[in-house]
């Protein structure tokens, strides 16, 4: 494993977020940054997990789920912690499939209702 440390500037300006997203990953202990005095550095342990929890969210899990799923990791290993997240994917693609049926509906009915008010216009 890599030596890299980030400090917090660092690291939000590495993944692109706030200081206070940053800290609140720490206050429910997703992330857990080694501390000398004030100062706070992020060792690949934590941008791994970092990358994880940005991963889970752009796909939709909630942070909740996201805390579970690297607990599991800790707890009993690589094996159960990847049979968590098919499961949980395959929730998510369900939902999320849902989510594109229900968008592409509603897109179609816009477009639809568009066409027929500017053909009134038109008139």
């Amino acid at each position: 494993m890599s030596d890299e440390r980030l400090s917090f500037k660092e690291m939000c300006s590495r993944f692109d977020v706030t200081p206070r997203t940053l800290r609140y990953y720490e206050y429910i202990e997703l992330l857990s940054p080694e501390k000398e005095g004030r100062s706070r550095y992020y060792t690949s342990r934590e941008l791994a997990r970092m990358k994880l929890i940005l991963r889970g969210r752009r796909y939709g899990f909630s942070l909740e789920e996201i805390r579970q799923w690297l607990l599991i990791y800790e707890e009993k290993g690589t094996k159960a912690q990847n049979d968590a997240f098919v499961k949980l994917a395959d929730r998510q693609l369900n939902a999320l499939e849902e989510q594109r049926k229900e968008l592409d509906e509603a897109i179609e009915e816009l477009r639809t209702l568009r066409r027929q008010t500017a053909t009134m216009a038109a008139s």
